[in-house]
């Protein structure tokens, strides 16, 4: 028992003695930092003049191109804080829902070191950003390491340690390859887009793979302390967790029918964009003098003249909660929540089709009526579509509501209630802003109302979205249990 004891009170040397190759990696990463970082900080010439050669090369070959420029943001993104923060917050809500606390923690541990190494390390080497003939790109802060290199690298790596057990064993090669084409990729469309040095890069990558060795080599040097197997990294951390972490390990098939559903789906499709266009033709060119006429003419002008500061500015807030950056981030937010909970994919199926098809509905519909915003203030300026149907409504209705849809019959708690809430008041809010606003006419709420209701109802009956719930699926958490997910951090954090 002093044996034991004696021991883990030397864990670098239990980690030297049992992961003599893998501490040598990190070593070696953390040694080639170390002097990559060396060479940066006292402005070694070689380095330095290498560095000025590939950022113009890089620029003379990018500047011209404004595909390839939009290309390489769309990639560079995937490396960027938000992104990578989503990804980690949402894997570590995942995991604490599966009750995977041990697994939560590496991933927050290793993540908040990530994101504290890059500024501390960008301020104490205060290397500036390349300053090439055609900038195509800008970028904050300091140069040396790329933050977007090093994130990646960890950020991805972790989530690939932790998740490798819920792939099936053919699948996981692959998913290493990926992962590495990927972080690779990121760092490239840094150096590309002149916003870094390719020494800036080539220390990120080393730094991310120094500390996500660190924490991984940590991590199994914890399991082996307490009698635990270790097994190859390319078996993932806790190899026994596959199945609590599979994301819908119960579910054989996501449709019974797929084919059926698809064909019904396309016919649905076109039936709703039919009833859409047909009432947008009739309210655009023919509903003069009617009823609708008045009020498509009479509500933006009454709105107009009501107008004050703080108005404006609570309408512009409570307008973005229908544009497409907060729609992306409730579904983004709320989805993986649904697959961690009821462990099916057929809820996250629904919202995604939800809003795809809103999306194509609109935008067809919106191509085809081409009717002009309202007569008069566009508080927004110009828009690149047609005001009917309304984007923003149309999106709030599909998301808000299929949330409802899936929330309400999945659980018998009082809150259900406030998702139903959340349907009616934050389409209506958002209405309300946008025609304020002068955007809309409230035959265009109307075209929302045609667009999301008849889409819902179609999906809901193809989908069956809470099948499962009538042939007896439960959470993998009862709301009864919700109050223990407090205890996991600390639980995890204490010795067996």
């Amino acid at each position: 028992m002093t044996a034991v004891k004696e021991a883990a009170r030397r864990p670098l040397g239990h980690f030297a003695e049992r992961s003599v190759a893998g501490l040598l990696a990190v070593a070696g990463a953390g040694a080639g930092f170390g002097l990559l970082l060396i060479l940066v900080r006292f402005h070694w010439s070689p380095l330095y003049h290498a560095d000025r050669e590939a950022a113009e090369w890089f620029n003379a070959l990018v500047a011209p191109r404004h595909a390839l420029v939009t290309v390489l943001q769309a990639v560079t993104d995937l490396g960027g804080r938000p992104v990578l923060i989503w990804l980690v917050s949402v894997a570590v809500v995942g995991l604490l829902i599966r009750r995977q606390a041990r697994l939560a923690v590496y991933l927050i541990v290793t993540g908040v070191g990530g994101l504290v190494l890059d500024p501390s390390l960008k301020a104490l080497v205060g290397r500036l950003r390349p300053v090439v003939d055609v900038p195509v790109a800008s970028a904050p802060g300091n140069s040396f390491p790329s933050g977007h290199a090093l994130g990646s690298f960890v950020a991805y790596g972790a989530l690939l340690l932790v998740f490798l057990p819920a792939m099936a064993p053919r699948w996981r090669r692959p998913a290493i390859a990926l992962v590495a084409l990927l972080v690779t990729l990121v760092g490239l469309t840094r150096i590309a887009l002149g916003v870094h040095y390719v020494s800036d890069v080539v220390g990120g990558w080393l730094l991310g793979a120094a500390w996500l060795g660190v924490t991984a080599y940590a991590f199994r040097l914890w399991r082996r302390e307490r009698g635990r197997p270790v097994p190859p990294l390319t078996e993932g951390l806790e190899p026994e967790a596959g199945h609590d972490i599979a994301p819908a390990p119960a579910e054989e098939h996501v449709l019974e029918h797929p084919r059926s559903a698809v064909a019904e789906l396309l016919v649905g499709w076109v039936l709703v964009f039919g009833a859409l266009y047909a009432f947008g033709v009739y309210v655009t060119r023919y509903a003069e003098g009617t009823v609708f006429g008045a009020l498509d003419t009479a509500v933006p002008r009454w709105f107009a003249e009501r107008h004050t500061a703080g108005l404006d500015e609570l309408s512009w807030w409570w307008s973005k909660f229908g544009d497409t950056h907060a729609i992306l981030l409730v579904s983004l937010v709320f989805c993986p929540v649904v697959l961690a909970v009821w462990r099916r994919w057929r809820p996250v199926l629904f919202v995604a089709l939800a809003m795809f098809g809103e999306l194509t509905l609109f935008l067809a519909a919106a191509a085809a009526v081409d009717r002009p915003r309202p007569s008069v203030e566009n508080l927004d300026g110009p828009m690149p579509t047609s005001s009917f149907p309304s984007g923003h409504i149309a999106a709030t209705i599909c998301l808000w509501t299929a949330i409802a849809l899936l929330v309400f019959p999945r659980t018998a708690r009082w809150w259900r209630w406030v998702f139903v809430a959340l349907a009616v008041l934050m389409p209506v809010g958002v209405a309300v802003s946008r025609m304020y606003r002068g955007m809309h006419h409230p035959t265009d709420f109307m075209g929302a109302i045609l667009l999301g209701a008849p889409w819902l109802g179609l999906l809901y009956w193809a989908i069956r979205p809470n099948a499962d719930v009538r042939a007896g699926n439960r959470p993998a958490i009862r709301p009864a249990q919700v109050s223990e997910l407090d205890d996991e951090l600390a639980k995890a954090a204490r010795p067996d």
